[in-house]
Parts: C-alpha cells; sequence; structure tokens
C-alpha cells in the first residue's frame, strides 16, 4: 500500500472525511500519518484526536501545524487563527511535514471545503494545494528539509448525489457544498471499516457534546449513518506525469 498523509482542518475532519481510507491503508501496511491545521499540542481536541487516531490504526502521533480554529481563538493560545496567519508560514510549516513524511498520496479538503464550506477546511485545501507543489521544488524553504515530490493529491468531497443521504443528517440543510458527480474520480465503499470509522469520529467527545457532527450523528440510527458515513469520494490530481496509477489508488489494485 502507498505511503498517505492526510492533511485536514480540524480534529474530527480526518475521521468524518478519511476515516475509513485511513484505517484501511494503516491496516495493510501503508505508510499512514494525519496533519491537523488547528488546535495546539494539550487541548482537549488535541488528545480527542490521537485518541481517534490509534482506534484507526495510524502508528503515529498527530501532526498540527499549531493554528487557533477560526470560531476558537483559545484552541492555540498565542497562535494567530489559520485564516489569518501568513500564507508563506503555514504553507512553509506543511512542506516540512511533506517531506519528512515523504508520503506518496496527500488527501485533503476539496475547494469547496466540503459539504459545509467550513472556512478553515476551504483554507486548508489551499494551504495543502500549494505545500505539495513546493514541497518538490529544492529553492523553495530550503530549510524544511531535502525535496520531496508526492504523486497524487485527493481531495475529499461529496457529489450531488449523496444529498439525499446527507439530508438525514440535521447538519446538513439546503446549502451543502456538493460537487457534480461527474468530477467524482473515486469511490471508496469503506463499509467494511465502518465500526472504526464510527469509534474514531465517536472519540471526538467535545464535539458530540456541544452538538456538532459527531454528535448530530450519534442520533441517527445505525443503517442512516451507513449511509453518510460508508462512502467516501475523492477528487484525484495528479501532481506528476509518470505516476504508476496502480500505485496510487486509494481503492486498491
Amino acid at each position: 500500500m502507498p505511503s498517505l498523509l492526510a492533511v485536514y482542518a480540524h480534529p474530527d475532519d480526518e475521521s468524518l472525511f478519511s476515516g475509513g481510507v485511513l484505517a484501511r491503508n494503516a491496516a495493510e501496511g501503508g505508510r499512514t500519518a494525519v496533519v491537523t491545521a488547528t488546535w495546539a499540542e494539550g487541548t482537549h481536541r488535541a488528545r480527542e484526536l490521537a485518541e481517534a487516531l490509534t482506534i484507526l490504526g495510524v502508528p503515529e502521533k498527530p501532526r498540527l501545524l499549531g493554528y487557533a480554529d477560526s470560531r476558537v481563538p483559545s484552541s492555540a493560545p498565542g497562535s494567530p487563527r489559520l485564516c489569518d496567519a501568513p500564507l508563506d508560514d503555514s504553507v512553509g510549516r506543511l512542506v516540512a511535514h511533506i517531506r519528512e513524511f515523504r508520503p506518496e498520496i496527500v488527501v485533503t479538503h476539496d475547494a469547496y471545503g466540503g459539504v459545509t464550506g467550513h472556512e478553515d477546511h476551504v483554507h486548508t485545501h489551499r494551504v495543502t494545494a500549494l505545500a505539495v507543489q513546493a514541497a518538490g521544488l529544492e529553492r523553495l524553504y530550503p530549510e524544511a528539509g531535502a525535496p520531496w515530490r508526492a504523486g497524487v493529491l485527493y481531495l475529499a468531497a461529496h457529489p450531488h448525489s449523496a444529498i439525499r443521504a446527507l439530508r438525514e443528517f440535521e447538519e446538513a440543510g439546503e446549502d451543502m457544498w456538493t460537487v457534480p458527480d461527474e468530477r467524482i474520480t473515486t469511490t471508496v465503499d469503506v463499509r467494511p471499516w465502518l465500526d472504526r470509522k464510527w469509534a474514531a469520529v465517536s472519540a471526538h467527545r467535545s464535539e458530540a457534546q456541544r452538538g456538532a457532527a459527531p454528535g448530530l450523528l450519534a442520533t441517527l440510527p445505525a443503517k442512516a449513518r451507513e449511509r453518510i458515513l460508508g462512502t467516501e469520494w475523492y477528487i484525484r490530481q495528479d501532481l506528476m506525469s509518470d505516476t504508476r496509477k496502480g500505485e496510487t489508488e486509494l481503492t486498491g489494485r
């Protein structure tokens, strides 16, 4: 299995958007890690993230860029909000993780930032798209380590055809940021990993308690959760012209 680095905005995004792919890749022997853009070491959400990754079978500790959640300034005391940080700084921090981990695949939010369109999700997409390019150029961020070119970027998205299932989910109202079905290149059935994925989502207890996505999902029948969480969709973007597709497929060989 390929090495895979997932880059998401908040603790819980990794489990909600890509928990099945992360669990599968790790279980099948692929090096797997997660970078989270917001919340600082020592906070309760960083601890929940570490627990969720353990449940998913990801052996690495969370990698945190250390910025504040745009809606929770106390999430990273003394640090700017992710959306306010100098772009060069945030890209450089992520380049260092890419060069150190050396992934074949990078996964992140799509340009809409997923169905909610959250501003931190959108900005994390921008930072990641720039960082995967910059990481391969030796004259950019030379202090961040030796250059590394990932082969593929996968953008986690939801197609228009998923709207019916999403409407079972109270948070998903009329204004859902979905993409045309033909834009989706990769559809992954993660039902074999759904128990583990749901356990990882549930590990984000503080989000459940405040009524965010993990809590709203917990109110649904198991079959409804399966319809929402049992499939993961991605838009594949090749970063190198000579990338061998069979070796960088999220759906396996």
